[in-house]
């Protein structure tokens, strides 16, 4: 007799008997060739293996969505990636020089929400490299110079607050001094709330230093992605000589479910979308990440004339 047959059998015994039990207990444990696996012995797959693409659903490997610049293979969606992502897609050979990462932030306040916010940077500090939310680097576009500013939205949501406004001044004065331009890589939720007056004056601290940068004949380029709102936004992010977007990045003030809430009017489509925005003149043009680099040097040279 087969394993199905004896299973039947067994199934079409008395109910609760000792035999019915035992063959449903070899049913589910599957005996094969005398050795014993239950479905709790069975091996999961390692996590960070695949990679679930949030807008069509698509499924790659995470190994194939590095190697498309974490670029959704099937729909173009562009994945949030940190800073030393960018630096390794911009700059020739991924080469280049950090500066200002001795810069860290401090609890100046003794603020504290739903925990201290010192403690708050003390578990950021212990689980990441990072030392805040913007990290300053320059190196070469194909060749050409270029100070690069990028956000990391990992430490508190890339929120501006005093270490960025920092890092930012002395950024704008690593251009002039070397007399390259300057690239601001906005990922941001706006202002960071536990710095209160020191973070909101981050917004004209930086707006000034930009007009130094001009002063000096120097460009600069605001890269938005997604997300940038809040104080980046109303600040440096739309002083740029050039505005530019990554596909499908949200970019305002104000979240466009706060507007639909206040305003209480469906909004159109699109709303907030690196499109939208290029459409009604906020932007100068969007550019694909895995174009980017080649974009970047062909601005800087038409800036150089």
């Amino acid at each position: 007799m087969n394993k199905e047959e004896d299973f039947d059998s067994n199934l079409a015994g008395e109910e609760g008997s000792q035999q019915s039990a035992e063959a449903k207990e070899r049913w589910f444990r599957r005996l094969r060739k005398g050795i014993t696996t239950s479905t709790a012995d069975k091996k999961e797959t390692p996590e960070g293996l695949w990679s679930k693409c949030p807008e069509c659903n698509y499924i790659c490997t995470t190994t194939e969505l590095a190697e498309s610049m974490y670029v959704c293979p099937k729909c173009n969606y562009h994945h949030r990636i940190g800073s030393e992502d960018y630096f390794n897609i911009i700059f020739d050979d991924k080469t280049y020089t950090v500066h200002f990462d001795n810069i860290i932030s401090k609890d100046f306040l003794g603020f504290t929400d739903l925990k201290p916010y010192q403690k708050r940077l003390d578990e950021i500090h212990s689980k990441t490299d990072l030392k805040d939310s913007m990290r300053v680097a320059h190196g070469n576009v194909l060749g050409s110079g270029l100070v690069v500013a990028a956000m990391d939205f990992e430490f508190i949501g890339g929120s501006l607050g005093s270490v960025m406004g920092e890092k930012f001044a002395r950024a704008v004065d690593l251009c002039i001094e070397l007399h390259l331009p300057f690239l601001v890589i906005s990922k941001s939720g706006g202002a960071r709330m536990m710095e209160s007056a020191f973070s909101l004056m981050q917004l004209a601290k930086t707006s000034g230093k930009l007009s130094q940068l001009s002063d000096a004949g120097l460009p600069f380029i605001s890269m938005l992605t997604d997300p940038t709102f809040g104080g980046i936004s109303a600040s440096f992010g739309m002083l740029g000589d050039l505005n530019i977007a990554e596909p499908g990045a949200l970019i305002g003030f104000a979240g466009p479910r706060v507007i639909k809430e206040t305003i209480k009017k469906d909004l159109p489509e699109g709303f907030q979308r690196s499109e939208f925005l290029l459409d009604h003149g906020f932007l100068d043009f969007i550019v694909d990440r895995k174009t980017l680099k080649e974009k970047l040097a062909q601005v800087i040279t038409l800036f150089n004339g």
